[in-house]
C-alpha cells in the first residue's frame, strides 16, 4: 500500500506540480466553453439555413456534416495546426483546437436540430403562415422554440463526449489538463499528476453531465 500511495498519491510530487496542473484546468476549461459555443452555435445556423431548402447550400451543409461527422477530431485537429500553414494560414494550437472540435460538434449539432425541425408538424408551418409570418418569422418565432427543446437531449450526450476530445489537444501542444498532467509525470517520474489531471476532468465534466441530465429531464418530456 505504501509504494501504491508514493506512486499515485505522493504530496510532495502533488504539491510541486499543482500551480502547472492548476494552468491546464484553466486552459481545458476555456477550451470546452469554446467549443460547445461554437458547436452549437454553427450547427443551429447551418440547420435554419437548411430549412429555407436552397439546393446549392443544402449541397454544402449536407457535405460538410458528412465529412465532419466522418473524420475523427484528431485528423481534424492535426490537418488545421499542421496543414493550413501550407496554405498560408497559420493558426495557434488553441484556436486549431477550438476550431477542430468545434466542427466536429456543429455536424453532429446540425443533424440533431435538423431532424427536431422536420419532426414539427406542418400544421405549425400553415397556422403560422396563416397570420401573416414570413417563413423565417415562422421558422425563428415557431419552429425553432420547439426544435430546440425537441434536439436538447438528442445533443447532450453527443456534445458531452465531443467536448472531452479537448484531452487530445495535447497532441498538438495545447497546454490542457492532461499536456501538463504528461509533462509533470514524465519529470517526476511518478504518476500522480496523472490522478490530479483525472480529477481537474472530473472537476469539469461532472457538473456538466448534471446539468445535462437536468435538461434531459427537463425538455425529455416534449420527444
Amino acid at each position: 500500500m505504501r509504494g501504491l500511495g508514493e506512486t499515485f498519491f505522493n504530496g510532495a510530487v502533488i504539491a510541486k506540480y499543482l500551480p502547472a496542473l492548476l494552468g491546464g484546468f484553466r486552459v481545458t476549461l476555456a477550451l470546452a466553453a469554446a467549443v460547445v459555443t461554437l458547436g452549437i452555435l454553427l450547427g443551429l445556423a447551418l440547420a435554419m439555413a437548411r430549412a429555407f431548402r436552397i439546393r446549392a447550400l443544402n449541397w454544402l451543409i449536407v457535405a460538410f456534416v458528412d465529412v465532419f461527422r466522418t473524420l475523427p477530431q484528431l485528423v481534424v485537429m492535426v490537418f488545421l495546426y499542421f496543414g493550413l500553414p501550407y496554405a498560408g494560414l497559420t493558426i495557434s494550437a488553441f484556436l486549431a483546437a477550438v476550431l477542430g472540435l468545434g466542427l466536429v460538434l456543429a455536424a453532429f449539432a446540425e443533424e440533431a436540430f435538423w431532424a427536431a425541425i422536420t419532426s414539427i408538424p406542418r400544421g405549425q408551418w400553415e397556422a403560422a403562415r396563416s397570420t401573416g409570418l414570413s417563413f423565417a418569422q415562422a421558422l425563428a418565432g415557431v419552429v425553432m422554440p420547439q426544435a430546440i427543446r425537441i434536439a436538447i437531449p438528442l445533443l447532450t450526450n453527443r456534445t458531452i463526449a465531443i467536448t472531452k476530445g479537448t484531452a487530445l489537444a495535447s497532441v498538438i501542444s495545447v497546454p490542457e489538463i492532461l499536456d501538463q498532467a504528461q509533462s509533470a509525470m514524465s519529470l517526476s517520474a511518478n504518476a500522480s499528476p496523472l490522478v490530479v489531471g483525472g480529477a481537474l476532468y472530473l472537476a469539469i465534466f461532472a457538473p456538466f453531465v448534471a446539468f445535462s441530465r437536468w435538461l434531459e429531464r427537463r425538455f425529455g418530456w416534449i420527444i
